[in-house]
């Protein structure tokens, strides 16, 4: 391995980048093979191809900045430093898991580290990421928030009024579309009038960049920019990521229905795989490279193990941060 220690600032930064975009991969693979083997249930949404994305724009923010999320959001969540084993215990349903076993993946949440919540609703996080940012501006903090959702949901109603509400009161919010092309099964471009996201956002007076998602630094560096911007003041932002989901919509979903050779050339634009290579170039050894993942992969393995062996929840916790607006006497 290269001597960090001479390396600088760039490359220590450069690993900082590999490191939880290797985790987000391993988490999610090791996640996946469970599925496949019948031992977790409920749906299972990977990024897979997708994790410069969450690693970039969140080595940017701060411990107590906040983020929302979508249906895809395990990475999200480990970039803003969710702890894998109560992800990984909420996904096999299990007590000890973030939500108690009874979110799932596509609602995992970690207050502590301001993770607000992934969220099953397309669009869903947009109003609770402005509501959010409305709060901290009450609270007098110059903390931001960070909101990640798909290009699908620009054409759902809360991105509209999100955007407005926040742009109306130059709110600290960072929109982050992650454009991955495709709305579950359906392209972006059957479904999507006009330019997109970066058009829509500019009409109502939000600055937008767009970049390439698969590109950790240049997602690193804008996204840095932004959230500067946002938390001098300077209103909400909006960065437009081009990336690209690997596997199918679920982890059912074979992606038949793509042509062979565009995956094939997605995976030469692998995330990864790049900042690896670009890693190598500066002087980073190949061992060290592989360190990282093997560390990576033993730290998802032990927090499967884990869960499995954990205690379903007790059946009484059912009741337990439920909404009993029609049974008052419940409460």
């Amino acid at each position: 391995m290269a001597d960090t220690a001479r390396t600088g600032h760039n490359t220590r930064r450069l690993l900082d980048l590999y490191r939880t975009m290797v985790r987000i991969r391993a988490f999610e693979e090791t996640a996946l093979a469970a599925h496949r083997a019948g031992l977790m249930p409920g749906p299972l949404h990977v990024s897979i191809g997708q994790e410069a994305v969450a690693a970039g724009v969140c080595l940017n923010l701060r411990a107590d900045d906040r983020i929302t999320s979508n249906h895809r959001g395990h990475g999200h969540a480990i970039a803003k430093g969710a702890g894998v084993a109560g992800m990984m215990a909420e996904l096999f349903g299990r007590a000890g898991g973030h939500c108690g076993g009874k979110g799932g993946s596509m609602h995992i949440a970690d207050f502590s580290v301001g993770m607000l919540g992934a969220n099953g609703v397309v669009a869903g996080g947009i109003p609770i990421a402005v509501g959010a940012a409305q709060g901290l501006r009450l609270l007098g903090s110059d903390a931001i928030v960070a909101c990640f959702f798909g290009d699908g949901a620009i054409n759902r109603g809360p991105f509209l009024e999100g955007l407005n509400w926040a742009a109306l009161y130059r709110l600290p919010v960072l929109f982050v579309c992650e454009d991955n092309g495709v709305a579950a099964f359906t392209r972006a471009g059957e479904v999507t009038a006009g330019p997109g996201a970066v058009a829509r956002a500019q009409a109502i007076g939000v600055a937008a960049e767009s970049v390439d998602g698969n590109d950790a630094v240049a997602v690193d560096a804008a996204a840095g920019r932004l959230i500067a911007s946002v938390r001098r003041g300077d209103g909400p932002r909006l960065l437009h990521l081009r990336t690209y989901r690997l596997l199918g919509h679920t982890s059912t979903d074979t992606a038949a229905w793509r042509p062979e050779q565009e995956v094939a050339e997605a995976r030469a634009r692998d995330p990864i795989a790049r900042l690896r290579a670009r890693l190598l170039g500066e002087g980073v050894a190949v061992p060290a490279l592989d360190a990282i993942v093997a560390e990576a992969e033993a730290e998802m393995a032990a927090a499967r193990d884990a869960a499995l062996a954990a205690p379903w929840p007790d059946p009484a916790t059912a009741w337990t941060d439920v909404l009993d607006a029609d049974r008052p006497e419940a409460a």
